[in-house]
């Protein structure tokens, strides 16, 4: 049986606690809630930021978080993996903190995760590839810290050596699996023009967007359709921007009936798009519902659900350290929160066939991210490459 996928009710509670206004720790050693911070302690290069915790110990804040590009608040990765940490430490009175580089350079991300443990981390979170080299640096110098790596592997600079330590937990995700099953739940509930606007052309995106493709692929294919037309961007990045907005409101215009946002606030970006032109988006990472009425379902990785569990094997004495961990549909790893979903003629039932069938091995993937959208194998859907 499939977990649960945390849904709208819990991100909005989530988002909510994150708009409290700034504070620093008092004398009584109790903390204001903030969602950004900046202290005298604080250096130039990086913001440290706290979420209402346990009272700080005298060694500091035992679980942190270093978020990457993004922000705390994206409703996207780090929101995600920053929900496992709250959740744990909120269950067990363990404190936390999160740090938000001012710079997207591997020696920022070093200098945040020192300061992480500075502050008394013992085991720090690090959501994204960017991440890999940083880790692979530090793993060896903090051998008694530990790290969970979400999306990737350490490694060094010219990709020539690849090292896990003992002291580290990597975490993958078949992001292909989501990807298909947001793709083929959209053809089966009658979208046959779509979009997909990824952010930076990484592998998580990538493999994203193929995923997608394929899922429109096979169901247009179960429903004997001639043809499902899809639009596909990466821009470049994970804000929200004009450019991008103004892009999406055109595919819309042209008759694009969903877009696939993949990219932390490019997302936002497709439903400012889609709002005015009562068109609909895909979320991605966790449920976006909340975001905006024109979500009508996300591809969602477990991201809590890793980082929980993973924090939970650390304190239980059992960190999978040195080896690395992936999350898919045969774990439960991925998903559609179904039950905000906002599917016109896709059933619960159908759902539970398509997810089956990557459990059970009848429906593979293509998601080698060297190969481009023409070495998918697509005959019903056609792509059109944005550059």
């Amino acid at each position: 049986m499939k977990k649960k996928l945390i849904g709208a009710e819990f991100c909005v509670g989530l988002a909510a606690s994150l708009l409290v206004g700034c504070g620093s720790k008092e004398e009584t050693g109790t903390e204001d809630t903030a969602t950004e911070e900046t202290t005298e302690e604080t250096t130039e290069e990086t913001t440290e930021a706290e979420e209402p915790a346990a009272e700080e110990s005298a060694d500091g804040y035992e679980l942190a978080l270093v978020t990457d590009i993004g922000t705390i608040d994206d409703k996207s990765f780090n929101q995600g993996a920053w929900e496992g940490v709250v959740q744990y430490a909120e269950e067990n009175g363990i404190t936390r903190k999160y740090y938000q580089p001012a710079e997207k350079t591997t020696d920022s991300y070093v200098e945040t995760i020192e300061l992480a443990i500075e502050g008394g981390a013992k085991l720090v979170v690090c959501p994204g590839y960017l991440f890999e080299e940083a880790i692979y640096l530090v793993q060896d110098e903090y051998p008694d810290i530990k790290f969970i790596l979400l999306d990737g592997e350490p490694h060094n600079a010219d990709y020539s050596e690849y090292k896990t330590g003992d002291n580290v937990m990597p975490i993958l995700y078949q992001e292909d699996e989501a990807g298909y099953l947001a793709g083929y739940a959209a053809v089966k509930d009658g979208y046959t023009k779509l979009g997909f606007m990824g952010g930076m052309a990484v592998p998580a995106v990538i493999r994203y967007g193929y995923g997608y493709l394929q899922g429109a692929e096979a169901a247009a294919k179960e429903m004997g359709l001639d043809s499902v037309e899809v639009m596909y961007h990466y821009t470049g990045g994970f804000d929200a921007t004009p450019e991008a907005q103004a892009l999406a409101a055109s595919w819309y215009e042209a008759g694009t009936e969903v877009i696939f946002g993949c990219g932390g606030g490019v997302g936002n970006s497709v439903m400012a798009a889609a709002e005015p032109a009562s068109k609909a988006v895909i979320g991605v990472d966790v449920d976006q519902s909340p975001e905006s009425a024109a979500v009508i379902t996300s591809a969602m990785k477990q991201l809590s659900v890793s980082v929980y569990d993973g924090i939970s094997d650390f304190y239980a004495g059992s960190f999978k350290g040195g080896e690395t961990t992936v999350f898919n549909a045969a774990n439960d790893g991925v998903g559609l929160p179904m039950e905000s979903s906002k599917f016109k003629i896709f059933t619960q039932e159908d759902y539970d066939a398509a997810y089956e069938a990557l459990v059970s091995g009848s429906v593979t993937l293509i998601n080698d991210t060297t190969l481009t959208t023409d070495d998918l194998g697509l005959s019903i859907v056609k792509v059109t490459v944005v550059e």
